[in-house]
């Protein structure tokens, strides 16, 4: 009997059929001859450096890696040695945007400009409250919130406040802007409309009434560009918050029921924390959804070729119970680099190991329920089918069983191949009888290596 790996079932307290996604696995879809997919191990985090401060947020801008830590802006080279630019004081996350002058930096409600050269502020009082900035046009694109506030052409450091625009389809603050296509996104909490350069005298920017969104953003980090168009958390008026992608007037829902369920155990203020990051690679054109304590993603490539949505979660932890510990995720110098939540520590991800900042996390992934058509059986033993060899000195694979989708039987643990041992079968002998029907999980640690494709069990059935 051929059993998926890809995503699993576990049951509420509710009760309720919940979706079990991997912890710290990618699910790969490749036709193999043995599977159609595969798991292979999330990226491992390598250490590269750190620096007093938290970090709170950064760029890649003219092939340099630029961050903000604690009060500091500062530059890190590909080696990891860090530069300080300059001061901007505050707290919280920052958000930056480039253009052909300058990087811009909103920051604790100002913007900053740096050309490669002096870091200044924007000191014009009409400028206002910057909650969030990007560049467009020629222009830096700020919101007080109310009101969309545009730098004059000839002096990204002067405002005229007659050239001041606003969403109008909407009450609700803006709370973020977005650039694609040379269009300005602005994010309210209900809504989301879209304007053009038109080169008017005034406000030069005029709203696409047909290209309003009636969904919005839950918070200002809470979205960003990805695959061309806008990935957010969010929702339209009086409904619950989802994950969506905008495109053309329209928002597609991409969450699965799993996720709706995952985002209403939190509040409307916690919400408003989400960090949501894109990154495409390798084949992979990854969403990343940061939440308190969890953090999820979805794999667009992945969910078009199984023609279903694919999710799976990352932890930096042992058992799986915890959020991702990598954020900021920008490509330059030729990978992905991250820092670490709420130090001043970075570094960058890697296929190499499975290890987080040195320390050892670990894996799970929980099958399907497994049901005879109401008979029972008898398994004679279960196989995990992977690429092995890989690992640490001793690596080790477990299995339990739950016969209710809450309790689990104790784990058994078989060897998974030392390196080198690549023809190394995982396996289980005498895995009992099923009465009515199964759920079996996996788990092993960042020194088991390893990249499940296929799970056998060689079944008897039984004549009740």
């Amino acid at each position: 009997m051929r059993i998926p790996l890809l995503s699993g079932i576990y049951v509420d307290q509710g009760p309720d059929f919940r979706s079990a996604y991997p912890v710290n696995m990618v699910p790969v879809p490749k036709v193999s001859g043995i599977a159609e997919g595969y798991l292979r191990p999330a990226e491992g985090i390598v250490s590269s450096g750190t620096h007093p401060g938290e970090m709170r947020g950064g760029a890649e801008w003219k092939g340099v890696l630029y961050r903000v830590m604690g009060a500091e802006f500062v530059s890190i080279d590909v080696n990891g040695n860090v530069v300080v630019i300059g001061s901007i004081g505050g707290t919280g996350r920052v958000r930056m945007s480039y253009g052909f002058e300058y990087l811009s930096i909103a920051s604790a409600g100002q913007l900053w400009l740096y050309n490669g050269t002096t870091l200044a502020r924007i000191t014009d009082p009409d400028l206002g409250v910057c909650v969030d900035a990007i560049w467009a046009d020629g222009y830096y694109v700020s919101t007080d919130g109310e009101f969309i506030v545009v730098t004059e052409l000839n002096d990204p450091f002067a405002v005229d406040p007659l050239k001041y625009g606003s969403a109008e389809s909407d009450p609700d603050p803006i709370i973020a802007l977005h650039r694609i296509r040379n269009e300005v996104y602005a994010l309210n909490r209900n809504t989301i409309e879209v304007f053009s350069n038109t080169g008017g005298t005034g406000f030069p920017f005029e709203r696409i009434p047909g290209a309003q969104i009636e969904k919005g953003a839950v918070g200002t980090h809470a979205a960003c560009v990805f695959m061309g168009t806008l990935a957010f958390i969010g929702s339209g008026y009086n409904e619950a918050p989802s994950v969506y992608i905008a495109g053309n007037g329209t928002a597609q829902k991409i969450a699965t029921r799993e996720i709706d369920v995952v985002l209403a155990g939190y509040t409307e203020e916690q919400l408003a924390q989400a960090v949501v990051a894109g990154m495409v690679s390798s084949g992979h054109e990854r969403l990343v959804v940061m939440l308190p304590n969890k953090t999820l993603v979805y794999d667009a490539a992945a969910s078009s070729a199984l023609e279903q949505p694919v999710w799976y979660c990352l932890s930096t932890s042992l058992n799986g119970a915890a959020a991702w510990s990598g954020f900021d995720l920008i490509w330059c110098y030729n990978r992905w680099n991250v820092g670490r939540v709420g130090t001043g520590q970075f570094g960058y991800l890697t296929d190499d190991i499975s290890t987080h900042w040195g320390d050892t996390i670990g894996w799970e992934i929980t099958t399907p329920i497994v049901y005879n058509d109401g008979r029972g059986m008898i398994i004679h033993d279960l196989e995990l089918v992977a690429l092995t060899g890989q690992g640490g000195p001793n690596p080790l694979v477990s299995t339990s069983y739950s016969v209710d989708g809450v309790t689990w039987s104790q784990p058994k643990w078989v060897s998974a191949g030392k390196p080198g041992q690549r023809t190394n079968r995982i396996l289980w002998l005498q895995q009992g009888s099923v009465r009515h029907w199964r759920i079996q999980r996996f788990r092993g640690t960042s020194d088991t290596h390893i990249s499940p494709i296929r799970l056998e069990a060689r079944v008897e059935p039984l004549a009740f």
